[in-house]
């Protein structure tokens, strides 16, 4: 297929039910990576005055973390050397919580120039609906899942940190949110107020930095599984594809589709997130009446070259994604397995009022969704990657190895087929279900040991 080709049917729609391809598919990830300066904003000034002032707000943003995590250091010093067991965790959990924060804020802004290419990759290479054929799938939705996703999961990260921070007033006791060390009296008036909007400001800043890369992890994701579905229908229908090229014989194709099993008697489970629809031939013949009919060697070879290009980009734009969040996922996994650890043991041994166990269960359950979501979807783009040679099988490529033109391209599909999708926490850990079994039995390991030195006089 050549450009002007590509781009007729890049624009077209199949049936009523298909949608237009949208120009950014990332517009709210990008908006909570802005607002929480991990993104640099794009500003018309300067350039020495662009970079002061996307400096300073980046580092404005980003430093309300990072100072806490510093007090929060001294603080869990101070408890090391005089506090109680209980004390030590709950200091030392609050520290590993916002020096994370502090560290993803800072990792996504020094790769903020790669990640943004990345995505701007995938707004320009994704395909938007399968190859014409008698059915199609569209990807619409799963850009729609992903962007819910997205909202969903910074709305509740933030309101999680900011019912946390609400403590005080619900009990009505003069008490900053978080329990830390100052060099002087942090309750006088006016130092107090200021300090409770600079805690809550600060928590706030927290749960949105983390929402930010679990929910972009699994927006990606989400996009990928939905390129396989496109690709797996392309695969599917690659020979009606070419005979739509070669021949367009309305009548006969009509004829075919309506003999086509529905989506209910159809083989379930083909496609993880898009639905199979019918096309709407009529539209098919108005392009083809555009176009001058292709060989149907010349076709079939244009099909199986473009389904080769499909998936070679979904591989390129795997391994980009696993370059880009290896190195977060492992300090992730550190950073959950210990939190995971504290916050059960100050759960289980702390203080016991209604509105701090809460708190406790709003920050364990959050931990452990954010957890699965790494763990379950890196799962399920594994698994899925695996199926391309069971759609290329539904399209019974064999019946034409006869014609040589497509040999090469067929052989390039099926060991490309073989390739699974990893995604790792820094090259050691594949982020799969076995990940997460294997985090939770460290962290109860760890809860076991910290639960033995309380026990201790």
């Amino acid at each position: 297929m050549d450009h002007s080709e590509s781009s007729q049917c890049a624009s077209l729609l199949y049936s009523h039910e298909d949608q237009a391809r949208i120009g950014d598919l990332f517009t709210a990830q990008v908006i909570t990576f802005k607002a929480t300066g991990q993104i640099p904003l794009k500003i018309g000034q300067p350039h020495k005055v662009k970079f002061l002032v996307v400096f300073i707000y980046s580092f404005v943003i980003i430093s309300q973390t990072f100072f806490v995590g510093m007090l929060f250091l001294k603080t869990s010093y101070d408890m090391l050397i005089n506090g109680k067991l209980e004390e030590i965790t709950d200091a030392v959990t609050m520290t590993i919580i916002f020096w994370f924060s502090t560290y993803a804020a800072c990792y996504w802004l020094l790769r903020s120039r790669r990640l943004f290419a990345f995505l701007q990759y995938i707004n320009q290479y994704y395909w938007h609906h399968s190859l014409p054929g008698l059915s199609f799938v569209s990807w619409h939705r799963t850009y729609v899942l992903s962007k819910r996703v997205t909202i969903v999961w910074t709305v509740v990260c933030m309101a999680g940190t900011f019912v946390y921070g609400l403590q005080p007033l619900v009990t009505g006791v003069r008490v900053l949110p978080l329990k830390m060390w100052y060099p002087f009296d942090p309750l006088q008036p006016y130092v107090y107020e200021l300090l409770y909007v600079q805690q809550l400001s600060a928590q706030i800043v927290m749960g949105i930095t983390f929402s930010n890369g679990s929910s972009l992890f699994v927006s990606l994701v989400i996009l990928m599984c939905g390129q396989f579905d496109v690709l797996f229908c392309s695969l599917k229908n690659f020979t009606y594809y070419s005979r739509l090229r070669a021949n367009f014989e309305l009548e006969k194709l009509s004829k075919e589709q309506a003999e086509l099993p529905t989506y209910l008697d159809d083989e379930l489970n083909q496609y993880l997130y898009c639905k199979e629809l019918l096309t709407d031939l009529s539209i098919l013949e108005h392009l083809h009446a555009l176009q001058p009919p292709k060989a149907f060697p010349a076709a079939l070879k244009s099909g199986v070259e473009q389904c080769v290009h499909l998936h070679r980009f979904i591989l390129e734009a795997c391994k980009e994604m696993e370059e880009l969040f290896n190195p977060y996922c492992l300090v992730k996994s550190i950073q959950v397995t210990l939190q995971l650890c504290l916050l059960v043991f100050v759960g289980v041994a702390g203080e016991r009022s209604l509105v701090r166990i809460l708190n406790l269960v709003q920050y364990l359950t959050l931990t452990v969704i954010e957890l699965l979501m790494f763990t379950y979807f890196g799962e399920l783009l594994r698994e899925h990657s695996l199926r391309c040679g069971e759609a290329f099988w539904r399209s019974q490529w064999w019946t034409h190895t006869h014609i040589s033109a497509i040999r090469q391209d067929v052989l390039i599909m099926l060991v490309n087929t073989k390739r699974a999708v990893r995604l790792t926490a820094g090259k050691f850990y594949v982020m799969d279900i076995e990940r997460l079994r294997s985090v939770v039995t460290q962290a109860f390991s760890f809860l076991t040991l910290l639960q033995k030195l309380a026990a201790k006089p």
